[in-house]
């Protein structure tokens, strides 16, 4: 049972990995003068959309994502989409004011900001979005001491945090006086996010594969 799920979580973060890979290759090779400091803004949307579509597709496909069951109509499952993507927008939103709070420019480089903002949202929030189901209590359970139910939640717990860490860690070299493009802003700061997530998509099965033993998970 382990094994086969965490041979699962690596195909499934393979593909991710893949996907990021793609969205930053594929563009270079279809849009005439695309690069990844010279049109950041074009290869973060690139980035987040390839991300976004993937995640969605491969977690349905394993079973992963929540499904509602066949006593529930239509409505409740076009609702259910729209509150997901009601709590994308609201997490854009609230990342950009976070990223406000820490010193990013309030009017100028907004777009920037935003664009940063969309792009954690695919690599976090889609995350929870697609394992949890727009259901904000699932979402604090997880994230709370020893919250975790599943592998897949320990997986979040991982691929979340190194996202975000890496976000973090990307915004140390914007204020040193190199004069190197990519300090302006945010490119570092995306650079750190993606590979945060990438680090987070090998280290989460791995971890999880060494330590097995030790979790214990409470029934659901």
């Amino acid at each position: 049972m382990w094994d086969r799920e965490i041979r699962a979580m690596g195909s499934c973060h393979a593909i991710l990995a893949a996907s990021v890979l793609l969205a930053t290759v594929l563009p270079a090779a279809l849009v005439s003068g695309f690069s990844v400091y010279g049109t950041h803004l074009l290869w973060i949307y690139s980035v987040s959309t390839a991300v976004t579509g993937v995640s969605a597709a491969v977690f349905w496909l394993l079973g992963v994502t929540p499904r509602p069951t066949k006593k529930h109509t239509i409505g409740y499952k076009l609702s259910r989409l729209l509150r997901s993507c009601l709590y994308f927008f609201l997490s854009c939103l609230f990342f950009h004011t976070v990223l406000v709070l820490y010193g990013a420019p309030l009017i100028d480089f907004a777009l920037e900001t935003f664009s940063l903002a969309v792009l954690l949202t695919s690599l976090t929030t889609l995350r929870c979005l697609c394992v949890l189901g727009p259901n904000v209590q699932a979402w604090i359970r997880v994230f709370s001491r020893h919250g975790a139910m599943s592998v897949w939640d320990t997986c979040l717990q991982i691929t979340v945090a190194c996202t975000l860490v890496g976000a973090w860690l990307g915004a140390f070299p914007i204020p040193l006086d190199w004069d190197r493009p990519w300090q302006m802003w945010p490119v570092s700061c995306s650079f750190g996010a993606t590979f945060g997530f990438l680090t987070g998509l090998i280290a989460a099965p791995v971890w999880i594969h060494y330590h097995r033993k030790q979790l214990t998970y409470k029934c659901k």
